[in-house]
């Protein structure tokens, strides 16, 4: 990832520092105006104690004043109900890549509810060919009334939801949570 984000960040002609480390245990010395974990990278974090660790890591990076953003998906039930390891064709996730085009997704997984985990693999594929790439991804589920509490306990408050990076309404129906949090 971090070879995609300098390749990206060259094109752009933008200076980045890039670090390479632990989100549940980091320290860079410094303190920021904003911490954005973006593309629901706190999915990755499966235990909540490391979603409590990592908030504890950014709250210890905040200036005064200075804010997190984050987004996750909004885990749907019925979604997860249908997690049976078939693999299913997921059109709100294809997406269009600005050098290959058009990118269809199709998803095999299981859910693991005590652990609030799926398990599954990915298929993407474009017009020059199926399955392009496949990879597997376990990712943890975060729900609305639990992320609040993981914050609290990692020093941080929720200050505002929506429900896409526009600024839309945050309702049961979102497919996304885009959080404003700020040192609690």
């Amino acid at each position: 990832m971090l070879a995609e984000a300098r390749r990206k960040a060259a094109e752009r002609g933008a200076e980045v520092e890039w670090v390479q480390g632990d989100m549940r245990e980091f320290d860079l010395g410094r303190t920021f105006d904003l911490v954005i974990i973006a593309a629901n990278s706190l999915l990755h974090l499966h235990e909540a104690s490391d979603l409590v660790d990592c908030f504890r890591s950014v709250r210890r990076h905040l200036a005064p004043g200075g804010r997190l953003v984050l987004d996750v998906f909004n885990p749907s039930v019925q979604v997860l109900a249908h997690a049976d390891g078939v693999r299913r064709s997921r059109e709100a996730l294809s997406f269009v890549d600005p050098d290959g085009g058009d990118v269809h997704v199709d998803v095999a997984e299981t859910y693991d509810a005590a652990a609030q985990v799926t398990r599954g693999t990915w298929y993407f594929s474009t017009k020059s060919g199926t399955d392009v790439v496949v990879v597997p991804l376990e990712i943890r589920s975060i729900f609305p009334q639990e992320l609040p509490l993981l914050l609290s306990l990692g020093g941080l408050r929720l200050v505002e939801r929506f429900g896409d990076w526009s600024g839309g309404p945050f309702t049961g129906g979102s497919a996304v949570q885009v959080c404003v949090c700020e040192a609690g």
